[in-house]
């Protein structure tokens, strides 16, 4: 069992930056790959990126690459999600997850959610 607990959001300006934190309770936590989906009102959750179970590897949705990054601390627990130069279009509810294989980009391969974190970025 993992529990998923996001932090972080908030209302930004376009070309702001934003670190998104998710944190993890559960002995499972430090082998389990991450990843962060979003979901827009009106639209279907989204993949945003994925991290390793060590860090190691990393992956990201097209329309991020370049601006978001992923990192996790497995001695805290936690895994960040850095977004800058954040666009108008970014805006959505964040939510992070746990699963089972590295990468997957489908919201049905991860077995754990938070309860979402809100962003919201002005033009």
């Amino acid at each position: 069992q993992v529990q998923l607990v996001e932090s972080g959001g908030g209302l930004v300006q376009a070309g702001d930056s934003l670190r998104l934190s998710c944190r993890a309770s559960g002995r499972s936590f430090s082998m389990s790959p991450m990843g962060w989906f979003r979901q827009a009102l009106g639209k279907e959750r989204e993949f945003v990126a994925a991290i390793s179970w060590n860090g190691g590897s990393t992956d990201y949705a097209d329309s991020v690459k370049g601006r978001f990054t992923l990192s996790r601390d497995n001695a805290k627990n936690t895994v960040y999600l850095q977004m800058n130069s954040l666009k108008s279009e970014d805006t959505a509810v964040y939510y992070c997850a746990a699963g089972q294989t590295f990468g997957r980009i489908w919201p049905a391969s991860y077995s754990y959610w938070g309860q979402g974190t809100q962003v919201t970025v002005s033009s």
